[in-house]
């Protein structure tokens, strides 16, 4: 467990420096489904490592250790981690769960929003477009979904850059992408470390989007047009929502669209997938490690007992006391 149960704290720093500029260099919707595995699998091995080294600090308190019946001096024999190393990831820990129940609250309360929203609209179709001179598009989910398009943004673009935009936002809803928004969220805030990969993933949906757009509409340079005058218009306005053809890096957008579809290359998401699988591996034999050190730590404690309540010299076998749960004096196993 000391060397493993860090390897999954190892992999996050990894995928949280290098994941995000793959990830941009990558066809996006296979890089958007590869960094929302990457973000789950890395905070949960984050947050599996953080229980793992405070409960190696836990069962090393003598209160606990009397009352679950095992040896201190053993645990910290056969797993020497630090009270220190292991009170500073108890309290991450605490930290990192009250981040991620605040997050997912926050996101609740967001897709009612967006809900309720999608009711209030008028019309009841997809497309719902607002008689205001302000331009503005972009989709919400919802059950359906409706895609948001104001006069203003309408009249800023000439017809097949409108087809470009709303394709580009039913990209949005047929894709789901407000989950993967809300996964990364959710990640980035029970692991600060994942933030870098949220960031990317809201540029790689939108790029995912675009290329929908670009398939839809049969020109790239079409799409390009729609995104760039889209920015322009609504370059003043308030802050957007994230699901906006007007969203993320806008100029390394246009630059993607200008140039030919990306290719799709496995080597990067063979060492991803290769990563998730150490970190995954790591983390079971971390938890093992520990299963078996409070085992071996019972025992030790029940062996100590025996000898001190048997008056002989002789010392009765493991088996009476560890694995039938014999009771014998003061000794109580469970």
């Amino acid at each position: 467990m000391l060397i493993s149960v860090y390897v999954p704290l190892l992999i996050t720093m990894v995928l949280a420096v290098f994941a995000p500029r793959a990830a941009r260099r990558l066809a996006p919707r296979p890089a958007a489904w590869s960094l929302a595995s990457a973000a789950l699998v890395a905070s949960l091995g984050w947050l599996g490592s953080l229980a793992l080294l405070a409960f190696a600090g836990l069962v090393q308190i003598p209160e606990v250790a009397e009352e679950g019946s095992w040896s201190v001096a053993a645990v910290r024999a056969s797993d020497p981690v630090y009270l220190t190393v292991a009170g500073v990831a108890a309290l991450t820990l605490l930290a990192s769960l009250t981040g991620l129940t605040v997050a997912a609250v926050r996101q609740l309360r967001h897709l009612r929003w967006a809900r309720r929203e999608c009711r209030l609209l008028p019309g009841d179709t997809e497309l719902a477009v607002l008689d205001m001179e302000v331009p503005e598009a972009f989709a919400l989910p919802g059950a359906p979904g409706r895609i948001v398009v104001s006069r203003g943004m309408l009249r800023c673009l000439n017809d097949r850059e409108r087809e470009a935009l709303l394709a580009h936002e039913r990209a949005h809803l047929r894709g789901r992408h407000h989950l993967f928004q809300t996964l990364w969220r959710l990640c980035a805030a029970a692991n600060p470390f994942l933030r870098p990969l949220s960031n990317a993933g809201g540029f790689v949906l939108e790029r995912w989007a675009d290329e929908e757009a670009a398939v839809r509409v049969g020109d790239r340079t079409v799409v390009a047009h729609a995104v760039g005058r889209a920015a322009l218009a609504t370059s003043a306005n308030r802050p957007r929502p994230a699901l906006a053809a007007t969203g993320g890096a806008v100029p390394q957008r246009v630059r993607a669209l200008l140039a030919p579809p990306p290719p799709r290359r496995a080597l990067p998401f063979v060492a991803g997938a290769a990563l998730l699988v150490v970190c995954c591996a790591s983390l079971a034999d971390a938890a093992t490690d520990s299963e078996e050190m409070l085992e071996t730590a019972q025992r030790a404690a029940c062996v100590t007992a025996q000898a001190a309540a048997t008056p002989a010299p002789s010392v009765a076998p493991h088996g009476s006391c560890c694995e039938h749960g014999q009771q014998d004096g003061l000794v109580r196993h469970h």
